[in-house]
């Protein structure tokens, strides 16, 4: 860690952190990352006195200061507005520039860390926010609130159990889909059904037929009308009310040859004969 104080304006107090990143190894792969700093209560502060408010922002340094440019170019990571009442840690999510330096090799010039003080004239909500060490303070006492870069990562030799949970996740999405409303083949043989006494042509036909479960909740493919939606999730909370069913939602029409009461042969086109969709109604 270094630090750098950058000039300080009007109402504002800056510093630039540098964070050696080198020792993260190339093949792990950064997941987050958090730049941590303690501030200090400010005693006196009330919660209802905005004078006793700051702001802390902090940047990814893009570009450096140059003898050309004396204020670096900077890209906002994060930012809150906090009161001076209490003594505690801070986290900012500083994710997207450690990604761009460790995954993607761009330059690390660090971090600028900008306390904007909303009280301007209030010299005491100038001291509450430990980013330098004090004179009087010594190592070990500094070692405990100096600002860390706090980085989380998986090096890609372990086997998490979200992975696991996810492939057991789609297992289950399959077996569902396996068992939930579609259409089944089914063929008709007139001769089984003792129709071929009156029906020539043909034989027999696909009917199809629907069958399946309609589970809560009920998905896009199972074609449903608004009122299964409404009766499939009253049976998620009430057994007593009966999940939708699966039924045929579309038919189409066959043509027969048949004999009609003076035995001559009539072709016939009827209606609603073969299964095309099925979904829970």
């Amino acid at each position: 860690e270094v630090l750098e104080e950058l000039p300080e304006t009007s109402g504002k107090t800056a510093r630039r952190f540098f964070f050696n990143l080198t020792s993260i190894p190339n093949e792990e792969s950064i997941t987050s990352a958090e730049l941590q700093i303690f501030r200090k209560q400010v005693h006196g502060a009330s919660e209802n006195n905005s004078s006793y408010h700051h702001r802390i922002n902090i940047y990814e340094i893009i570009k450096p200061a140059t003898a050309t440019s004396k204020d670096p170019v900077t890209r906002l990571l994060d930012t809150r507005l906090v009161h001076h009442n209490a003594s505690k840690w801070e986290s900012f999510d500083v994710t997207p520039a450690v990604m761009r330096w460790i995954a993607h090799g761009q330059p690390n010039h660090g971090f600028v860390v900008e306390v904007v003080h909303l009280d301007k004239e209030n010299s005491a909500s100038k001291r509450h926010v430990r980013i330098s060490r004090s004179l009087h303070q010594d190592e070990d006492s500094w070692s405990q609130l100096r600002p860390l870069l706090v980085t989380f990562g998986h090096d890609g030799k372990g086997h998490p159990l979200h992975k696991r949970e996810k492939r057991q996740a789609k297992h289950k999405q399959r077996k569902r889909h396996k068992y939930s409303c579609k259409r089944h083949p089914l063929y008709v043989d007139f001769n089984d059904v003792g129709w071929n006494d009156w029906i020539v042509a043909p034989p027999g036909y696909s009917a199809f037929y629907c069958h399946g479960e309609c589970p809560f909740p009920l998905a896009d493919h199972l074609n449903s009308t608004n009122h299964a939606i409404v009766q499939t999730l009253v049976n998620s909370v009430n057994s007593k009310i009966p999940k939708a069913c699966c039924v045929p939602t579309e038919l189409s029409a066959i043509s027969m040859l048949y004999l009609d009461e003076n035995e001559k042969v009539v072709l016939k086109n009827y209606q609603d004969m073969v299964v095309e969709g099925c979904g829970c109604r």
